[in-house]
């Protein structure tokens, strides 16, 4: 069942999704920031709604959680936060926070093999980020064995 990983920034979401198997993140599409954050909560929560009835369905949900290079909590963390409580208060779905940090970085230096030009590359950072969230969070879990792996 596939999974959808947000990266919840100040003027863009970032929106990815993973392949119907679990095992593969990409980038699907940013959306604007407008609104109080019930109005935010409220259109992420539609784009949800529409994937679980897509043919693929969908399994969860994940929140990057931003942090300092330390580990210590900042003004977006408590927004984030605030986000993933409201969506698991309004979905049927998982809901849950995974490390982001660097992961803009990461996806800018990513986007730069492919597009030098830094205003084409700007609506796609989002997006890729949150692929990168999403694929971090793919990586992290335990995997069950192959009939493979149990022959050996």
């Amino acid at each position: 069942m596939r999974l959808l990983g947000i990266d919840y920034g100040q003027k863009r979401i970032g929106l990815a999704l993973s392949d119907a198997t679990g095992l593969l993140a990409r980038p699907w599409k940013t959306i604007a920031r407008e609104g109080n954050p019930d109005q935010v909560a409220a259109r992420i929560a539609g784009e949800i709604n529409a994937l679980k009835t897509d043919g693929d369905g969908l399994g969860g949900v994940v929140v990057g959680l931003p942090r300092h290079l330390s580990g210590d909590a900042h003004e977006q963390t408590r927004a984030v936060e605030a986000l993933a409580a409201r969506l698991k208060h309004a979905l049927d779905v998982p809901v849950v926070l995974q490390d982001e940090r660097l992961t803009s970085y990461e996806a800018e230096e990513l986007l730069k093999v492919r597009e030098p030009d830094w205003r084409k590359r700007k609506p796609l950072v989002d997006a890729m980020a949150a692929a990168l969230i999403l694929q971090d969070y793919l990586d992290a879990r335990p995997r069950p064995a192959s009939t493979e792996d149990r022959d050996c």
